[in-house]
């Protein structure tokens, strides 16, 4: 083998899949009926599904290429929620572990929402398959040369969750269950790991803002593959669309140190990791899509962006002409 392709989050686009899969030189093969590549393996950082309108193909392709052996996985927040979603608990209590039909929750509406397509498109027997799946899809890899996480690559969390439970906690529906058990350490790491760390703005004297949604939001997200950075403003990730409370453009942030706790997420190893979930835009730019040891492959495929891979071959720092991408309207790039 001479390298993996580690490829973004598809969200249920799968002409786009199989375009960025044929352009990347794979292949159907006549004995298992699966995508394969001669030399090379696929990786997935999660989030086949939600949102796009081709879910059950995209699972059938990549569960098929997993199970094959062309490819593997870990999980996506996405599927840690379908999971979520889809378990009783207490069993027989009529409630469930992610909120979708209680009046008396604030978030359920939200998530039925966000999951109604899910639900649309794969149906029955092929809903239980893959939710059982799910259950048995690492949430980190560490291949060597390379490692691969869905939003953030965590030591820490890693050592706790791999004591607790193992690397594939969500085949046991207690760990299940204490993953979504807010305040919980296995909650923490799980939000760790499949959506990335926050830091507050507030508690370091900044003012909270309105995101491109309009939503009134006290923390950011936490830049952890800046290796450099040590102060609020090269930590926080902020759009350049946000605003005051007073609708005003938010102000640059200020050049404050931030202390050891919330620095502790910043990953300074020299081995390259892979990642997705950010929802990025356009041509990946240095230094907030990659560095020389980080690399995000999420470009908003599902939203008219491009779903994104990076062919790895062995190289000890990024390259970005190795990114490959595959235009809403199936036009390569390179």
């Amino acid at each position: 083998m001479t390298g993996y392709d580690i490829i973004g989050d598809v969200h249920g686009c799968a002409g786009q899949l199989e375009d960025l899969l044929t352009e990347l030189g794979y292949q159907i093969n006549g004995a298992t009926g699966e995508y394969d590549h001669p030399s090379r393996r696929a990786v997935f950082v999660g989030d086949l599904i939600d949102r796009g309108d081709e879910q059950l193909r995209v699972l059938q392709i990549v569960k098929g290429m997993v199970d094959s052996g062309s490819a593997l996985i870990v999980t996506g927040n996405h599927e840690f929620n379908a999971l979520a979603f889809a378990t009783e608990w207490p069993v027989g209590s009529g409630k469930f572990l992610r909120p979708h039909d209680d009046p008396d929750n604030e978030y359920s509406e939200k998530n039925a929402h966000q999951h109604q397509a899910f639900l649309d498109q794969v149906t029955g027997a092929d809903r239980e398959l893959y939710l059982q799946w799910f259950a048995t899809i690492p949430m980190w890899l560490d291949l060597g040369g390379i490692r691969v996480v869905h939003a953030c690559w965590h030591d820490t969390s890693m050592e706790f969750v791999e004591q607790r439970c193992g690397a594939t906690p969500f085949a046991d529906i207690n760990n299940l269950v204490e993953a979504t058990a807010a305040g919980s350490e296995l909650y923490r790491a799980t939000e760790t790991l499949l959506k990335g760390p926050e830091i507050s703005l507030v508690d370091h004297g900044a003012p909270p803002y309105h995101d491109k949604d309009g939503h009134l939001r006290d923390n950011a997200r936490l830049q952890w593959w800046s290796s450099d950075a040590h102060t609020l403003r090269g930590l926080a990730e902020m759009g350049g669309n946000f605003t005051t409370e007073t609708g005003d453009p938010y102000p640059p942030l200020p050049e404050i140190e931030i202390d050891c706790d919330e620095t502790d997420f910043v990953y300074h190893d020299p081995i390259p990791v892979f990642y997705g979930h950010y929802w990025r835009q356009g041509v990946p730019e240095y230094p907030l899509d990659w560095t020389n040891c980080s690399a995000c492959v999420d470009f908003s495929a599902v939203k008219g962006g491009r779903l994104t891979a990076y062919r790895w071959s062995g190289e000890a720092r990024i390259l970005p002409e190795n990114y490959t991408q595959v235009d809403s309207p199936r036009r390569a790039l390179h």
